[in-house]
């Protein structure tokens, strides 16, 4: 993670810890009443075997009529208060597993809405994607097979074993004398499990990445030629995937067959032992039998329970692997923060200055080096200059999407960091070249820009971005769905609801980032008029690529290198004769240049 991460024990008996209180803990009534439902289906699997010594010595042996009834309502109750039990114990761990997974989603999907712009430029995508899906459904079936192997099968076992002892103390410390042999080689497996997943859910959201670049950049792939390119990186990595996940079925179902080989060696040493015990006392002890079969009954009831917490270490191994990769994104901090109780920004005239601003994207390399200029209240400011010269930084850290690395950037004297983020970044609004429309209604995207707006002022804000006539021109007006990334649209369109989006939201410092640059000469005409209503009366800041739509601005900054190098109005820097001047001396040659011919 690019942001400060918390450093945090990821071992199994921490991350399980944790996972159980975070995850677990705010449903511990269902949880305790899931674990009552363990202990009467354990319970009730005990009573089995225990049944099989009356049924063989009074039944079977001594043929005693008056038994039969008494033990068979004994046994259909006993079925009946297990699959109760086991009825009441799947319906609640369900229940438990899955509101985790909610809880789960929604607190990475919170936290990942409070890091900030740094973190997501720094993770791809997909990754985050494989975090909130993947990862988050692993975890569920730790947190199911930790309550039900720590629950269910460990509370069998013990009742099994305890009435094993009960029956025959000698042969229960024969038979279990062999099973520590197990520990060592699943504990083994388990953390060949935990490596296995975590590389496995990395190559997932690597995965998912290069699947929604290929599906975005389609049109791209297709006019290059490139899509033997894509099959090729795609299917490398599903190999990998391929490798992996069989690596980690190996890994699985190798605790299975170390169970059964000491299964069988437990077994044979029962019937060896104790089939020469009935053999050798069948005349001294004729109830030998029956306590025989109870035994082996509760031994093969056993088998399967501790072949399940055998597998248990491996299992949840998988979905701490996962619960680790989410805690991650959890304990990550993000770098820009509110101060302790920072007052609401105020604008009053929406003077910005920057003071002497520093600041480096890397660490190395400075972006802005010592910038200085002021934006007056109520006026438009453009900012130009080549590109890689420092614009769109100054429009990232007005609103706070990073910090600066030295100096000030203030409002009305107010520094930026000294109030609330919230407060700011309501009394600022950005339009961009990169309009970002979501698959939804055209009304529910203009009303993105002030939450609660009424329908009518959502229709006064499309007018007013020249947007409502072809709104209304299409076939459900404003309840038509402009699919994902507004691709049903056209770019004018898309950027004059960008416009009414921020038309909605009347903040008194607006933000244009290079906001006509990729129209057309009718789309801009539109979109230029629109702009010119928006920025009435309010603080602006535009970041233009042609110059001819920004000769009209208040004040021209020109920027190079991450300096500002010359200001003034368009006038004044024409006639200074610097970096303006040949900017626009060189634009005005390659409008005037015929179409088609070359530069």
């Amino acid at each position: 993670m690019s942001e400060n991460k918390i450093s945090y024990d990821h071992s199994t008996a921490v991350l399980m810890r944790r996972l159980l209180k975070e995850g677990v803990r705010p449903y511990l009534g269902k949880v305790m009443f899931a674990i009552a439902c363990m202990a009467v289906s354990a319970g009730a699997t005990a009573m089995y075997a225990w049944l099989m010594d009356p049924i063989i010595n009074k039944i079977f042996v001594a043929r005693q009529a008056q038994y039969l009834w008494p033990l068979a309502i004994t046994i259909i109750t006993t079925f009946a208060f297990k699959a109760m039990a086991d009825y009441g114990e799947a319906v609640f761990l369900s229940r438990v597993g899955l509101k985790v997974i909610a809880d789960m989603q929604n607190r990475l999907f919170n936290k990942l809405m409070s890091l900030d712009v740094a973190f997501f430029h720094a993770n791809q995508s997909g990754k985050l994607l494989s975090r909130m899906t993947n990862d988050v459904n692993s975890m569920r079936f730790a947190v199911s097979n930790a309550l039900t192997g720590a629950g269910k099968d460990a509370s069998s076992v013990i009742f099994l074993i305890g009435l094993m002892f009960y029956q025959d103390w000698v042969l229960s410390s024969l038979t279990f004398f062999v099973f520590p042999l197990a520990i060592l080689p699943i504990a083994k497996l388990g953390r060949r499990m935990r490596k296995v997943t975590a590389n496995t859910q990395e190559q997932n959201g690597l995965l998912s990445t290069y699947l929604n670049q290929a599906i975005q950049g389609i049109r791209v792939v297709k006019a290059y030629g490139m899509e033997d390119y894509e099959k090729r990186k795609v299917g490398s990595l599903v190999e990998t995937l391929h490798e992996l996940t069989y690596k980690a079925a190996r890994v699985r179902s190798a605790s299975s067959p170390i169970m059964e080989m000491l299964g069988g060696v437990a077994i044979t040493v029962v019937i060896v032992y104790g089939g020469s015990q009935v053999i050798n006392d069948a005349d001294a002890n004729p109830d030998r039998a029956g306590a025989f079969f109870s035994f082996i009954t509760a031994l093969m009831l056993a088998y399967k329970p501790l072949k399940a917490l055998a597998s248990l270490n491996t299992n949840l191994q998988e979905g701490l692997a996962a619960a680790a990769r989410c805690f991650d994104i959890i304990d990550t901090q993000s770098t820009i923060n509110d101060r302790d109780s920072a007052p609401d920004l105020v604008v009053r005239e929406g003077n910005i200055r920057f003071e002497g601003v520093f600041f480096t994207y890397d660490g190395v390399k400075a972006a802005l080096d010592g910038v200085d200029f002021d934006v007056p209240g109520g006026k438009t400011v453009a900012l130009v200059g080549p590109s890689g010269a420092g614009k769109t930084t100054i429009l990232n850290l007005l609103p706070r999407f990073y910090d600066v690395t030295d100096g000030r950037v203030l409002v009305d004297g107010q520094d930026v960091r000294d109030v609330s983020m919230a407060s700011l970044r309501a009394k600022t609004a950005l339009v961009s070249q990169e309009i970002m429309l979501f698959d939804d209604s055209i009304r529910a995207n203009i009303a993105y820009g002030r939450f609660g707006a009424t329908d009518e002022e959502i229709e006064a804000a499309a007018r007013m971005a020249a947007a409502h006539e072809f709104i209304m021109a299409l076939p459900f007006g404003y309840d038509t769905v402009v699919g994902e990334r507004g691709l049903n649209l056209s770019g004018g369109q898309r950027q004059r609801l960008a416009i009414a989006r921020a038309m909605l939201k009347n903040a008194p410092i607006l933000l244009l980032d290079e906001a006509t640059s990729a129209l057309d000469t009718e789309s801009e005409r539109q979109v230029q008029h629109a702009l010119e209503q928006l920025m009435r009366g309010r603080t602006t800041v535009v970041i233009a690529h042609r110059l001819s739509t920004v000769v009209n601005a208040d004040l021209i900054h020109v920027m190079d290198r991450g300096r500002v190098v010359e200001s003034g109005d368009h006038n004044a820097l024409m006639a200074v004769g610097g970096l303006y001047a040949r900017l626009y001396a060189m634009q005005f040659a390659e409008e005037a240049q015929p179409s088609g011919w070359p530069a």
